[in-house]
Formats: C-alpha cells, sequence, structure tokens
C-alpha cells in the first residue's frame, strides 16, 4: 500500500501488512537515514503497537514527521481492511 505524506519532507511511505503484523515499509524520500531506521523497527510488529508508538510524534513543529505519517497511513489501512 502507499500512502502520500503531508507536512513532511519524505514524499511517501510503501508498506504492506499481513495478518496484522508490518512486513515492510519503505519511505519515499526524507532523511533517509532516519526513516531507514524507523522502517527497521516497525517491520515485525503488530500494526496496533506502531500506531501508538508513532502517533502524534511532531517534527520542528510541523504538527506531524515521518513517523507520525506511517501512523496515520496505518490508522487508513484498519479502515479501509
Amino acid at each position: 500500500m502507499r500512502h502520500l505524506n503531508r507536512g513532511t519532507c519524505s514524499r511517501a511511505v510503501e508498506f504492506e501488512v499481513e495478518d496484522n503484523i508490518v512486513k515492510s515499509c519503505q519511505f519515499i524520500g526524507g532523511c533517509h537515514g532516519n526513516t531507514q531506521g524507523i522502517a527497521k523497527l516497525v517491520v515485525g510488529m503488530p500494526v496496533d503497537e506502531v500506531i501508538k508508538r508513532l502517533d502524534g510524534i511532531d517534527c520542528n513543529g510541523r504538527g506531524t514527521s515521518c513517523p507520525a505519517q506511517f501512523a496515520e497511513a496505518l490508522k487508513e489501512y484498519k479502515a479501509q481492511h
């Protein structure tokens, strides 16, 4: 699934979920090292746990962040499935 990010340096996040577990995560654009780190940390985690940990993280007063946008993407995924 692909989610277009809003308010962040990264343009999008692509991810796969299987049996409510994040199987893959890749950010398009953004701070490459940080987004790679986020992606490696969330793979293998339950969707609800990722949302709980990443939701609401702010980057420099933007009101959102790359991690928060991934949480939003997972919320949208849950609403569709």
